[in-house]
């Protein structure tokens, strides 16, 4: 009886031991409980690049324990949706969405949790959300686009080159940038300028079209267009050889040799981008009411080198007009 009784009384102390880790262990869950966040960028280039690491930023600084499950799609329509069906099977808690092609492919396949964007030029115009104020879905995030960039761009390029013909290549296919264009074009003619297009399919195809437009303008324009800035390099290549100037859409365009360009820093948008799924994963907050959200205020950058491989001469007011001057 004995032997029974202590048994008994050994089997008790285990089973509260047991019970008493479990609760400990959910307990621990309940106040860092592990979210993941499923990241898909669209292709690689800096401003991207940079959009990514300030969402990452983002959520490092917050109390969240998180894991991201990132996902490059190196600028192919098709792996957009590979990677999409991966983070439905993965039961990620959000989606991070880095451009307009991934933004729109991730919205098409998941609607069961929330997904943020950035590097969006226009988001309505993209179908993402209803308005910028009252999104109305699981869809809300960070435009990257000031409403007066276009317009400023064509300004300088008018006022401070006297240029006419302006040469834009871009993807007809991206949404994002036709939107830029017929903006560009709405400046341009309101000025007397014009803008000849020549657009790609891929990176690939962006030298060839650089190219074609040589003889007929005195400047070359490179917007926000994910498959051209991923190819910058080539229409740098162009504009240096042809002594062409080059104006562009991002800082991280201008330092990596375009001549000027209105811009904001990507990382911050993407910054941004990662305190509102804070609030989504920490604080309940609905993506469905969250306002899009603005680019800060733009800053026109110079470079004085890419002046000078483009052969243009340096103009000392340019320092006074510009809020930062490269000199690479």
């Amino acid at each position: 009886m004995r032997k029974h009784l202590l048994f008994t009384v050994a089997l008790t102390s285990i089973a509260g031991l047991l019970v008493a880790c479990g609760s400990t262990e959910q307990s621990g869950e309940a106040e860092g409980e592990r979210v993941e966040i499923g990241i898909v960028q669209y292709a690689d280039h800096p401003s991207l690049d940079q959009a990514t690491e300030g969402f990452r930023a983002a959520l490092e600084d917050s109390a969240l324990n998180v894991t991201f499950d990132e996902n490059n799609a190196n600028g192919d329509a098709n792996t957009l949706q590979t990677i999409a069906d991966k983070l439905i099977g993965n039961e990620v808690d959000l989606v991070f969405a880095n451009a307009t092609p991934a933004a729109q492919i991730m919205a098409s396949s998941i609607t069961e949790v929330p997904i943020l964007f950035t590097s969006v030029t226009d988001p309505v115009g993209a179908q993402l959300v209803d308005s910028l104020e009252e999104p109305g879905g699981n869809v809300s995030g960070t435009v990257d686009f000031h409403p007066e960039a276009i317009e400023k761009s064509i300004a300088l390029m008018d006022e401070e080159f006297d240029l006419e013909r302006i040469g834009m290549v871009y993807n007809a296919g991206e949404q994002n940038s036709q939107h830029q264009v017929n903006l560009a074009k709405e400046a341009a003619e309101a000025r007397g300028m014009s803008i000849v297009e020549a657009t790609v399919q891929t990176s690939a195809d962006v030298q060839t079209a650089t190219e074609s437009l040589i003889g007929d303008i005195d400047a070359l324009y490179i917007i926000t267009d994910n498959d051209v800035v991923a190819g910058l390099d080539a229409v740098i290549g162009v504009a240096e050889r042809e002594q062409l100037p080059l104006f562009v859409g991002e800082m991280d365009s201008v330092e990596a040799g375009g001549l000027a360009g209105f811009g904001f820093s990507y990382y911050d948008i993407g910054y941004k981008a990662g305190e509102m799924a804070v609030e989504i994963l920490n604080d309940g907050a609905d993506v469905s009411t969250m306002s899009v959200e603005l680019p800060p205020e733009l800053n026109l950058v110079f470079n004085r080198g890419a002046a000078e491989r483009m052969g243009i001469e340096w103009q000392d007011d340019w320092e006074e007009l510009a809020d930062d001057v490269i000199d690479e």
